[in-house]
């Protein structure tokens, strides 16, 4: 049974997932000899650093990840280290597309890109169908009930960023 925790983590997966097919679509542009939509890529980047990184593995890192750990939970297998190690692959793959963008360099651009994407893709299906269940199985009600008020207090400081980037979420086709 989902609980509610993991369930707004997997909605926020599916806002990263829009953005990071959007940003496929445009390293395909650019590998098709377009130009550079900076803005587009340093909105994505804002975006990764922000929503992704600061909301939502704010989230995973300071609250999933710290019960997940706690002695007396008891998983088959703990994945959290592998899971931090993924952020962290990430966060250089956004600065490789950061580079790329301040640099115009088309390579540097898709290759960070790409990175992300692939490395994204992979990290959430873990999340979604190993990771969660087993967070579900493992944290009782009355943990996911505290988990769940230190997440809507995420919620009420980061409403406004939230916001920001939901809007930009929709904007894309």
């Amino acid at each position: 049974m989902t609980s509610k925790i993991t369930k707004i983590l997997s909605d926020e997966h599916q806002n990263i997932l829009k953005v990071v097919e959007t940003l496929d679509d445009r390293c395909n542009q650019v590998q098709s000899g377009e130009e550079i939509d900076r803005k587009f890529f340093l909105d994505t980047i804002n975006f990764i650093r922000n929503y992704a990184d600061k909301f939502h593995h704010a989230k995973e890192e300071e609250i999933l990840f710290k019960e997940l750990c706690k002695p007396g939970v008891e998983m088959h297998c703990n994945p959290i280290e592998m899971m931090l190690y993924e952020h962290e692959q990430g966060r250089n793959f956004v600065k490789e597309m950061e580079q790329g963008v301040k640099e115009e360099n088309k390579t540097k651009i898709i290759s960070g890109a790409r990175g992300y994407i692939q490395l994204i893709k992979e990290h959430i299906f873990k999340e979604d169908n190993i990771l969660y269940p087993m967070a579900d199985e493992a944290l009782n009600k009355k943990t996911q009930q505290e988990m769940l008020k230190r997440f809507e207090k995420v919620e009420r400081e980061k409403r406004e960023d939230k916001k920001k980037y939901l809007n930009f979420v929709r904007s894309l086709k």
